[in-house]
């Protein structure tokens, strides 16, 4: 009572901390000499650490240990990551200030295009259900046959005017490699010479050419913004065999029509964090996509097309600013992929209208990479 006269502040919390059993004590640095294979799952680190499993849990509860994802990344040779940082290095502006960073391109004028398999269904799906629901029961007679429809996807960087109004989506197109083919006999859905849509499982070179005149080149100059349309544009593809060449004599006939100068440029080998699409668009298209649950290929194609449009114009343009961030964590590493992908606040930077569009690289990572390229080259 006292202190409430004084005007002290009382706890009255009856949380007790302190009570109960005393801490299991474990030697955490006896946890780096545990082989990594047999850090894969908490059942065989408690083995390997000699605890109970519920004392893992706890610990990671608490931050004491930390789960972590690993991927296989592409290995890299000593020449595929000199082209790394070639092509990290040509997507810096020039500038005759030597004591200021310098600052990316805009990359307005790059189309990435690339190819993904899109599946009718996953092979492990999660449901949510009452208590009293039926589980679903899914066959299939083996993985390889769950139906599934190559697309290739073609995305530039969106335009947004003073206000941040959309200018132009950069979204030139999502495009299934799809044929339509006469039903062969008769069923219960359809009789026979019903067309039917089926998906072209074997990707040549031949067809990519064909994706790239008859659609892509065609969805480029009707969408492209005329303010630019003077400008050389460039579409950037990797090194996939089915892809053509930049001199390929078709492509480049149809790629300087109507006054246009498109070309054809390659992203460095083994480099899908070098291409939007890789880079995160394509996980967002398919986490939409996942949620139509189509039926048939034609239900497929079109959740996919829709899922593309779907996603903002925001959205696209925070990869490409990723994109940005991922080349100069690659030249850190002198042209390496074994960085963390680069958090920045996006999402917080486009609600203060604050994102910039260009990135800048300090000076002293710049010439650490130009002076490891040096050396690669001497060597």
């Amino acid at each position: 009572m006292a202190c409430i006269a004084n005007g002290v502040m009382v706890n009255v919390s009856s949380k007790m901390p302190s009570c109960g059993r005393k801490r299991v004590p474990i030697d955490f640095t006896k946890m780096r000499d545990i082989d990594r294979a047999r850090r894969t799952n908490i059942r065989s680190l408690a083995a390997a650490m000699k605890v109970p499993k519920t004392t893992i849990h706890r610990r990671i509860k608490e931050g004491k240990i930390r789960p972590h994802s690993n991927a296989l990344k592409p290995y890299l040779s000593k020449q595929a990551k000199k082209a790394r940082l070639h092509f990290c290095l040509s997507m810096l502006e020039p500038s005759d200030d030597e004591n200021q960073p310098r600052k990316f391109k805009g990359m307005y004028n790059y189309v990435h295009i690339d190819e993904k398999w899109f599946y009718m269904t996953k092979e492990a799906e999660r449901y949510y259900l009452l208590p009293e629901e039926e589980e679903p029961h899914r066959t299939c007679k083996s993985k390889r046959f769950i139906p599934k429809v190559m697309f290739l996807a073609a995305v530039a960087r969106p335009r947004f005017d003073a206000n941040q109004n959309e200018e132009f989506s950069g979204k030139i197109g999502i495009f299934p490699f799809i044929f339509k083919e006469p039903a062969r006999r008769s069923s219960k859905n359809r009789p026979a010479g019903t067309l039917e849509t089926k998906a072209i499982l074997s990707v040549t070179k031949d067809i990519i050419r064909s994706c790239l005149i008859n659609q892509v080149l065609p969805a480029i100059r009707s969408k492209w913004p005329r303010s630019s349309a003077h400008e050389t544009i460039f579409i950037q593809q990797d090194n996939a065999k089915p892809h053509i060449q930049s001199v390929d004599l078709q492509f480049v006939e149809a790629a300087t029509k109507d006054g246009f100068d498109i070309r054809l440029s390659n992203q460095p080998p083994s480099s899908p964090d070098m291409n939007v699409l890789d880079l995160g668009y394509f996980r967002a298209i398919q986490s939409l996509q996942h949620q139509e649950a189509p039926k048939t290929v034609d239900e497929l194609v079109n959740a996919v097309e829709k899922s593309f449009e779907e996603l903002s114009a925001d959205n696209l343009n925070r990869v490409f600013v990723s994109l940005q961030a991922c080349m100069v964590e690659v030249m850190k590493v002198h042209g390496g992929n074994n960085y963390k992908l680069p958090h920045i606040g996006k999402n917080q930077l486009i609600r203060s209208a604050m994102l910039p569009s260009q990135l800048e690289c300090e000076r002293g990572i710049m010439e650490s990479a130009l002076a490891h390229l040096q050396s690669l080259n001497q060597g």
